[in-house]
């Protein structure tokens, strides 16, 4: 009998009320695991607005540890109800220190451990290093009760190397939970398909699903998030996908020995180079 993992992907929007926005996640979470999914990803920081438009300092009280943050404690009995492995994305304090992390909840609710955006951006609208420091935690993969997963968040999606170090390290699937849209210095860019093929390409260079979860609406910061989450699988296609306001859950199975196998065939981590890479 084949090995398979069903993954899913959440699409909406979000406020400010912390507690809506769990309330709001869980429903979705209930959703998929009711269409069969078994790792099901929200989108990025979906604990409130995307903050990181300015830099106002009010936004550091929304922070929380890890283990404690609101997010993780209320998602983690519902992984354990129903069975599914969850990515919840945070605010993270650790001691004077912040970061933008991860909590990977497994399906019996425990957490199996943090990972901590590596690449932070700093520009028009996505001010984020006056917020998060770089992560120091190194690209990780996680362990599931449903198969060995990598997570990125937002801005590592466009960095190969990122995708290529969890697949290497045994990764069967990339999650991506993402915050992006328009661009406030200039109305006329559109990075909605650059998005898209960055991530399709790690896809194809490392012949392995990749998940996005993006948020839509218009917040009160002006910023519009165009959505457009999908699941590629090992050839870059996009076997499901949202459009630019779609609201709800992406579900897609995939056959873990066929894609190990299909990997394998390829050879791209056996004719790796890695001293020409140094």
């Amino acid at each position: 009998m084949p090995r398979t993992i069903r993954v899913a992907a959440i699409q909406t929007s979000y406020g400010e009320d912390l507690k809506a926005n769990i309330e709001k996640t869980e429903r979705f979470v209930r959703e998929a695991a009711g269409k069969g999914a078994q790792v099901i990803l929200p989108s990025e920081l979906y604990q409130g607005p995307y903050f990181c438009t300015t830099q106002e300092e009010k936004w550091f009280a929304t922070a929380y540890e890890a283990a404690t943050h609101p997010c993780v404690v209320a998602m983690a009995p519902v992984a354990k109800e129903l069975g599914v492995v969850v990515p919840v994305s945070i605010f993270e304090r650790a001691g004077p220190q912040y970061y933008n992390s991860i909590v990977i909840l497994d399906a019996d609710g425990k957490q199996l451990g943090v990972y901590r955006k590596s690449h932070i951006p700093d520009g028009p609208g996505y001010q984020e290093k006056y917020y998060f420091r770089p992560g120091d935690t190194g690209f990780k993969v996680w362990d599931t009760a449903f198969g060995r997963i990598g997570v990125g968040i937002c801005w590592d999606q466009w960095f190969p190397e990122c995708a290529r170090a969890m697949a290497i390290q045994g990764a069967e699937v990339l999650f991506y939970p993402t915050a992006i849209g328009s661009e406030p210095h200039d109305s006329s860019l559109d990075t909605r398909d650059p998005w898209r093929r960055a991530m399709q390409g790690h896809a194809v260079s490392n012949v392995i699903p990749v998940v996005a979860s993006n948020r839509i609406g218009t917040e009160a910061s002006g910023q519009k998030f165009y959505g457009s989450s999908f699941i590629a699988d090992h050839r870059g296609d996009l076997v499901q996908s949202f459009e630019r306001a779609d609201e709800g859950v992406l579900v897609h199975e995939f056959d873990r020995d066929f894609l190990d196998r299909h990997r394998a065939a390829w050879g791209f981590f056996r004719d790796r180079r890695t001293e020409l890479y140094r």
